[in-house]
């Protein structure tokens, strides 16, 4: 008998080690997650709201793994859906909500504050009741609500494409600046409010996950992917905006086109 044998002690508590360390992996990209929440705050602190706003983006990243590979795994937990939980009100909620009071809602004193405070309480609201929903109550196409992490990319976008947009100029500007600043500062508020708002409504939002892109039957789907790669290198600011508010405008769109078949009579 040998450490090889199935039946050999040594080899049980390799099989449980193995297994334990298992377990751990996706609580690895959650905390990982965590650490990028962490860092775009520190960044968005020290005005270096480009970089703040790209950790936003590598957590929307390491978010999708930790659930997939706890999935491939089979190593799925209590524990670590909690701990995913927490994980995404720093990276989805606290974070973005920091990134846009540092770009320029500081500047609209309470009010950005207010706003602010919104989105994270929105946010925390959003992944509470997805918790408690149960699988019964869930249609797995859709997601009830704005999902955190595409709430948090709107603004990360946002930032990433105009970092200076509300930087504070010297007072004595003429007119048109100054109507075009306010102007800019309102739309900053609803670049927070709407997707807070839209967190904690009923509109349902389209998930990936469930949607059959045909990967074995035709090469369209990997094409596609490349393209999208490609963009994002060649002009990241550009494809990441267009990203980010096309799947805000997604779930509206989707709202019409059932309306639209709904009030066709019947033949």
């Amino acid at each position: 008998m040998n450490a090889f044998d199935p039946t050999h002690p040594r080899r049980h508590d390799d099989d449980r080690k193995f297994r334990r360390g298992m377990y751990l992996l996706p609580s690895l990209f959650t905390v990982a997650n965590i650490f990028c929440g962490y860092a775009c705050i520190v960044y968005a602190m020290h005005g270096q709201l480009e970089i703040a706003a790209t950790f936003i983006g590598v957590a929307f990243i390491v978010d999708s793994l930790d659930g997939s590979v706890a999935r491939l795994t089979g190593t799925s937990s209590a524990f670590g859906v909690q701990l995913d939980s927490l994980a995404d009100v720093i990276s989805f909620g606290l974070a973005p909500a920091i990134l846009a009071f540092a770009w320029g809602l500081s500047e609209l004193g309470r009010k950005g504050l207010a706003a602010g405070f919104l989105f994270v309480a929105a946010a925390a609201m959003r992944l509470a009741r997805f918790n408690i929903q149960t699988t019964a109550q869930l249609d797995k196409r859709y997601f009830v609500g704005m999902p955190s992490p595409a709430a948090a990319g709107v603004i990360a976008a946002t930032v990433y494409a105009w970092p200076n947009a509300l930087t504070p100029r010297p007072v004595g500007g003429d007119g048109w600046w100054q109507f075009t600043h306010i102007s800019i500062q309102v739309l900053a508020l609803a670049v927070v409010l709407v997707p807070a708002a839209l967190m904690v409504t009923t509109i349902r939002f389209r998930s990936f996950k469930t949607i059959n892109f045909g990967w074995g039957r035709s090469y369209l789907p990997l094409f596609l992917f490349i393209v999208l790669v490609a963009s994002i290198v060649a002009k990241p600011e550009v494809t990441l905006l267009v990203l980010a508010y096309g799947y805000l405008a997604s779930a509206f769109l989707g709202m019409a086109w059932t309306r639209m078949r709904r009030s066709k009579p019947s033949a």
